[in-house]
């Protein structure tokens, strides 16, 4: 019990939410509300994505809106790998399913208190698709997890 509990002692903030039907719409943000009272510690954030086979391309794009406890916002357009040049899912899992731990903002400190308001936005399309109408086939779940930086 205590390895498992000093192993995780770094995590400020760890959820998922599933994504329904695995069919994730453009216009539907992925929401996420983290409480901040540590305004002097450096933080990791990462965004967390689980997909299955159904999954159809090799990147992701994502759209995220941070919004600061004073209102301030910060939008960030990010593209992530999803497979090696083989076409092999990175991430990890032996199932059907692959988690992909994805750096989103590296050395952060929070330094407002406060509620932070985290929105993630899906923006891949196919070149048939350019106005984002399909839904995003094969993502089940999108997560967000802060970590303290270890010194």
């Amino acid at each position: 019990m205590f390895l498992v509990l000093s192993c995780n002692s770094n995590v400020v903030y760890d959820k998922y939410k599933p994504i329904e039907n695995h069919q994730w719409y453009s216009e539907n943000a992925i929401n996420f509300i983290v409480s901040n009272k540590d305004t002097i510690s450096l933080n990791n954030v990462f965004i967390n994505i689980r997909n299955n086979k159904n999954y159809e391309f090799s990147s992701l794009f994502l759209i995220t809106k941070m919004e600061f406890p004073s209102g301030n916002q910060v939008i960030d357009t990010l593209e992530y790998e999803m497979t090696d040049s083989y076409g092999n899912w990175l991430g990890q899992g032996f199932t059907d399913i692959k988690e992909n731990k994805l750096f989103y903002k590296e050395n952060v400190v929070f330094y407002e208190k406060g509620d932070y308001k985290f929105a993630i936005y899906q923006a891949t399309r196919s070149s048939k698709d350019i106005e984002g109408k399909n839904p995003l086939n094969g993502i089940t779940d999108v997560g967000l997890r802060i970590e303290k930086v270890k010194k």
